[in-house]
C-alpha cells in the first residue's frame, strides 16, 4: 500500500486547499469554493453512492511529469532549471488528473476552466499539460491542440511545449516524439500536438484541447467544435485558460458565469473543474446585515489575493508599480484590473460600475411584487431591426429603486447574431422575439397596456424621432406618454443619477444578463460643462436598456413637475 509520503504533490495540493478554506492563504470566493468542493469530495468518496474517487497515484504522476520539463525563458531557463509546481499549481494539476470514475477508472473532469491574471505561469503549465496528454495519458493516437483566434495566441502554449520537448531528449526517446517546426508527433501511434487557429476539420478527434485567452473569442465556435469532436475519446480534456476581459456578451463570460453557478451549488456539473483567481466584488445590499463591500482594488493586499504566483513568476514590486500607475491614471485602471486582478470590466472605458450593478441583483425579485405601485417607463425604440427596450422603474418602500427590463428583437436579427447570445437569452426569456425582419411595435404596445392594468404607470418617456405611430396608439389607449428627446441636456442629469445609485447599490433588479450586458456597454466622457451622454464603443455593443433606464429615471426626476397642481385636485381652502 502506497504511503502518503510517496505522493508529496498530493500532500501539497490538499494542504493548499485546507489553508485556503481556513483563511490562511488569501483567496477570492471562487477559489475558496473550488478548494472546499475538493475537500468535500474527498470525504464523499467513501460513500458508495458517490461515483468518483481520488487516485493519488494518477495525480502524482501528472505532477511529476510536469516537473521533469525545463523552463523555456527567463532566469530559470538560463540556469537550466526544470519547472517547479507551487502548491496552488499542484492543487489544480492533482484535482484535474487525480479524480476518476469509480466505475471504470477514467478521468472525471472533461472540462477545466482556469482563470489566472497575467504572468502567473499559465502558459508554461498548460504546455506541460499538453505534453502529458500527448505522451503519458495512455491515449492511442492522441490529438492535442493549442487553439486560439490568432496564430500568435495559438503559439503562446504550443511554443513553450515545443521548446520543452526539444530540450528534453529523454522525452523524445522514451515516447518516440519527433519535434518539427510546427508540430510534435509520435509516428508509432499517430499522436500529434499542434497549434490551431479557428476550428479543426471535420476529421479531427481531439483528446485534449487547450484554449488560450478565451476572453478574446467573439463566438464559441472553436470550443463547441472541439467538444463535439471529443465524443469518441474515453477521457478527453478541454482546458480553458484565460484572464478576464471586457466582452460580457462573449462566450468566455458566459462560461465563467456557468462555472460560478456550479461552484455556488446552483447547478450540478460534476465533470467540470473550475479554479478562478481574482478579487471579491461587493455582495448583498448596502444596509443589510450580510452586505459585504468587496475588495478595494487600490490596496496592495489585493495583488497577493488575485495573483497566486506573487513574487514567484510575477514580481510583487512590478505589480505594485502597475497598481500605482493605474491609480494615478484612469486610462490604465480598467486594463490593470482586467489583466492583473481578473475583474470583468465590460466596456474598456465603462461608465457604470457593472460589479456594483451585479451586486444589486436579486434573482427572486419579480415585477409582479410591485402590483398596484406607481412606476415610470423609459422606452428606447432605436430602429426596427435593433433591440427595443422598455424599462419599468419603481421606487422601493425601503428606499432606492427596482428596475425591470423588457427587450425586443426581430427573429431575423436573433438568427444572424454571431455570438449566439441573443438566441440563448431568447430561450431563457430575457429577450422577446418578434416575428419577421422588423420589431413588431404592436407587441410592445400590448405589453405596456397589459402592464398598465397591473401597475400604476405615471409616465412613459419616449424619443419622438423613433416611433410616431406607436406613440399615437399609446395615446389612444390613454397611456401617459411624454417626449424625452435624446439630447445631452435631457440625458446628462438622469444618467449621473443612475450612476450614483448603481454605485450606492440602490437600484435592485433580477440579474437579467441581457440588461447587465447593455449597462456594461455604456461609455461616456464629460464635456467642458461636465455633461455626459451614453455612447458605445462599437456597433455590436448595444446600450438600449441603459438608455431606457436613464429615460425612466429622467421621468422620475420630473414627476412632481408633471403632477397636477394641488389646487386642481382639492380646490380652495377657506380659513
Amino acid at each position: 500500500m502506497a504511503k502518503l509520503s510517496d505522493h508529496p504533490h498530493v500532500v501539497a495540493a490538499t494542504g493548499y486547499a485546507r489553508d485556503v478554506v481556513a483563511g490562511k492563504i488569501p483567496a477570492c470566493r471562487w477559489v475558496r469554493l473550488a478548494c472546499q468542493r475538493h475537500l468535500d469530495d474527498l470525504k464523499r468518496q467513501k460513500d458508495k453512492a458517490f461515483p468518483y474517487r481520488f487516485d493519488p497515484v494518477k495525480a502524482e504522476k501528472a505532477c511529476r511529469f510536469i516537473e521533469l520539463l525545463p523552463h523555456t525563458k527567463g532566469k530559470w531557463a538560463g540556469a537550466g532549471e526544470k519547472l517547479k509546481l507551487q502548491p496552488w499549481q499542484a492543487f489544480k494539476t492533482a484535482a484535474i488528473f487525480g479524480w476518476v470514475r469509480k466505475a471504470d477508472g477514467l478521468r472525471r473532469f472533461r472540462k477545466a476552466v482556469i482563470l489566472e491574471p497575467r504572468k502567473n505561469g499559465k502558459s508554461a503549465w498548460a504546455a506541460g499539460v499538453g505534453l502529458y496528454m500527448l505522451t503519458a495519458d495512455g491515449e492511442y493516437g492522441a490529438e492535442v491542440f493549442s487553439g486560439a483566434t490568432t496564430e500568435k495566441q495559438a503559439w503562446e502554449v504550443f511554443r513553450p511545449a515545443r521548446l520543452m520537448a526539444a530540450k528534453t531528449p529523454a522525452l523524445q526517446s522514451h515516447f518516440g516524439v519527433t519535434v518539427t517546426a510546427s508540430n510534435l508527433h509520435i509516428l508509432g501511434n499517430g499522436s500529434r500536438f499542434e497549434p490551431l487557429i479557428g476550428t479543426p476539420g471535420d476529421g479531427a478527434s481531439p483528446s485534449c484541447a487547450i484554449v488560450d485567452e478565451y476572453h478574446e473569442h467573439d463566438t464559441d465556435n472553436l470550443v463547441s467544435t472541439m467538444e463535439t469532436g471529443m465524443g469518441a475519446r474515453d477521457q478527453p480534456l478541454l482546458l480553458i485558460i484565460t484572464t478576464a476581459g471586457s466582452n460580457v456578451a462573449g462566450p468566455c463570460y458566459q462560461t465563467v458565469v456557468e462555472a460560478r453557478r456550479m461552484l455556488d451549488g446552483i447547478t450540478d456539473d460534476p465533470e467540470t473543474f473550475a479554479l478562478m483567481y481574482g478579487i471579491d466584488g461587493p455582495s448583498g445590499q448596502p444596509g443589510d446585515p450580510a452586505y459585504q463591500a468587496g475588495d478595494d482594488w487600490t490596496k496592495p493586499e489585493t495583488l497577493r489575493k488575485a495573483n497566486p504566483n506573487f513574487d514567484v513568476s510575477v514580481k510583487g514590486e512590478w505589480l505594485l508599480s502597475q497598481q500605482r500607475d493605474a491609480i494615478n491614471n484612469a486610462r490604465k485602471a480598467n486594463a490593470f484590473r482586467t489583466k492583473h486582478l481578473n475583474e470583468w470590466v465590460f466596456a474598456k472605458e465603462a461608465y457604470f460600475n457593472v460589479a456594483k450593478w451585479m451586486a444589486s441583483a436579486d434573482p427572486g425579485l419579480r415585477m409582479e411584487d410591485f402590483a398596484g405601485m406607481p412606476c415610470t417607463v423609459g422606452l428606447d425604440l432605436a430602429s426596427k431591426v435593433d433591440i427595443a427596450a422598455a424599462v419599468f422603474l419603481f421606487r422601493r418602500p425601503q428606499g432606492g429603486f427596482a428596475a425591470f427590463g423588457r427587450f425586443y428583437l426581430p427573429e431575423k436579427a436573433i438568427e444572424l447574431e454571431a455570438t449566439g447570445n441573443y438566441a440563448t437569452w431568447e430561450r431563457a426569456g430575457h429577450l422577446i422575439q418578434t416575428d419577421g425582419d422588423m420589431i413588431d411595435h404592436g407587441r410592445i404596445l400590448d405589453d405596456i397596456v397589459a402592464a398598465s392594468k397591473v401597475h400604476t404607470i405615471e409616465s412613459i418617456g419616449y424619443d419622438p424621432a423613433q416611433a410616431t405611430m406607436l406613440i399615437t396608439a399609446m395615446q389612444a389607449e390613454g397611456l401617459p406618454v411624454f417626449e424625452f428627446r435624446h439630447t445631452v441636456l435631457n440625458m446628462s442629469e438622469p444618467m449621473k443619477e443612475v450612476e450614483a445609485l448603481i454605485r450606492a447599490g440602490k437600484i435592485a433588479h433580477d440579474g437579467d444578463p441581457c440588461f447587465a450586458w447593455q449597462i456594461g456597454n455604456v461609455v461616456a466622457k464629460e464635456d467642458a460643462k461636465e455633461n455626459v451622454y451614453p455612447r458605445k464603443e462599437r456597433a455590436e455593443n448595444k446600450i438600449d436598456a441603459a438608455v431606457a433606464l436613464i429615460m425612466a429615471m429622467g421621468r422620475q426626476m420630473v414627476g412632481e413637475a408633471d403632477a397636477p397642481s394641488v389646487y386642481e385636485t382639492r380646490g380652495i381652502l377657506m380659513v
